[in-house]
């Protein structure tokens, strides 16, 4: 049966309002017939077994045996099937009052254990007692029909303070939403200027890269022709010896022009990328390129006829 929150109250009152109250009677009501449908079914197997059955004044014991061992099977087959039914319809009635509670986002819980409270079990006897046996009345229109009830209050005043509080929290994520909206425009017109920052950099970065790379790329092939000239100067003949000396004068201008065109390109290149961090790579390898033109002077000289 539907577990009810039961308090001891004078006249077997059940502590609900007056619909619930009527509507626990309607229910009394519904399972008294249904109860007393059962029993009757019961008295009938009896009263079966008495009229197709003893129709004897005596009986052996293997008789009697097999008249209460059928008996027992279809009083047993009745009582089950009745239980099983009863069990279903309260199934259905529970399914009834959490629908409804569904609707008003309600939660509803039974307490189990409170079934075979004793105290609270005795009070709905003297309860459906004094409704049913008591007054001797029949019951009345209004119970049997109960009429849509209007929404007690207690129901529209937690609705309305789930309303509220819902309101409240959607006005709260509404400021914060614009709040954050804010911040986001703000941090996404920063990302646009400095992305356009650093574009116009990497172009200018990349300008300065490519005439310092186009400098360098030509003082090498000057230095690699120079350097293979001067290889081939030293694998000539000895018969070759006076104009190699004579190619060697003139490759002393053409390196003594090297030399200036070097020191004005490390000038122009110093200027171009003392702005830039390019600049420690390019005067590294300047330095180098320095290096090895000595280098070739001190080849040189074991060239130049001595005084």
């Amino acid at each position: 049966y539907l577990s009810l929150c039961l308090c001891p109250y004078p006249q077997a009152e059940l502590g609900l309002n007056e619909h619930h109250q009527n509507e626990v009677i309607n229910y009394m009501r519904f399972a008294r017939f249904k109860r007393g449908l059962c029993l009757k079914t019961v008295d009938s197997c009896f009263q079966d077994l008495k009229d197709s059955r003893l129709v004897e004044e005596t009986f052996t014991v293997d008789e009697v045996i097999d008249m209460l061992d059928g008996l027992r099977t279809v009083v047993h087959s009745e009582v089950e099937s009745e239980l099983i039914n009863t069990t279903y319809t309260n199934v259905l009635l529970l399914r009834q009052l959490f629908s409804q509670a569904e609707k008003w986002y309600l939660k509803l819980q039974t307490d189990v254990s409170e079934l075979e409270n004793r105290e609270l079990l005795e009070q709905v006897a003297e309860f459906e007692k004094s409704e049913f046996t008591a007054s001797n009345k029949k019951p009345s229109t209004d119970l049997i029909k109960p009429k849509l009830a209007p929404l007690n209050e207690g129901g529209s005043e937690l609705l309305n303070k789930t309303v509220a509080c819902l309101q409240e929290e959607n006005e709260k994520l509404r400021t914060r939403l614009k709040t954050v909206e804010t911040q986001a425009t703000a941090v996404l017109d920063e990302k646009s200027k400095l992305e356009k920052s650093l574009k116009d950099l990497q172009m200018i970065l990349g300008d300065q890269k490519a005439n310092a790379n186009q400098d360098i790329t030509e003082l090498e092939n000057k230095v690699a022709a120079l350097k293979c000239q001067f290889e081939k100067t030293l694998n000539d003949s000895a018969a070759n010896q006076k104009f190699l000396e004579e190619d060697l004068v003139t490759t002393k201008h053409d390196l003594l022009k090297v030399q200036d065109q070097l020191s004005l390109a490390e000038k122009e290149l110093e200027k171009k990328f003392q702005q830039t961090a390019a600049y420690r790579n390019m005067r590294e390898l300047l330095s180098k390129k320095n290096e090895q033109i000595k280098d070739l002077r001190r080849k040189l000289s074991k060239y130049e006829p001595e005084d």
